[in-house]
């Protein structure tokens, strides 16, 4: 059983949110760095990031802005994983690798070279190697 604050929250419910929300942070922010890294060191090599459809090159602060937001996401889907679920770490690996796999799909559409067709599928699977494991862990050791 639970003991409860003055709010009526469970105690353990609060402290596994919060344990939840700071591994969140630290994943999302190795996730922005070590992405955004992967993607100046594939510029770096050659790989132009052009779209085809307007001719725009993807910039590198656009990598870690979608980086951080849909790790952000991935938190919050933990977050509701680990409030209405039975088994939140399961749960939210197979979403999670669901939501990856269908994200490499568009980089493959886009029509872009091969280089930047090849760096934008590593570049989707970077992050999700970094927030899915250390948000699951989290999950596995719920409390409340």
């Amino acid at each position: 059983m639970n003991s409860m604050n003055d709010i009526g929250v469970g105690v353990g419910h609060a402290h596994g949110l919060r344990r939840l929300a700071g591994a969140g942070l630290l994943a999302t922010l190795a996730a922005v760095v070590a992405t955004t890294l992967a993607a100046a060191l594939a510029r770096a090599v050659g790989v132009d990031f052009e779209v085809p459809d307007g001719g725009e090159t993807i910039p590198l602060a656009g990598f870690a802005v979608v980086t951080a937001f849909f790790s952000v996401v991935g938190v919050v889907i933990a977050a509701a994983f680990r409030r209405w679920s039975n088994h939140p770490a399961k749960r939210f690996v197979s979403t999670t690798v669901s939501l990856t796999a269908i994200s490499l799909v568009p980089p493959l559409l886009v029509g872009a070279d091969g280089a930047t067709t090849a760096a934008l599928v590593v570049l989707h699977l970077v992050p999700a190697t970094l927030m899915i494991p250390a948000l699951a862990r989290t999950l596995r050791t719920r409390i409340g």
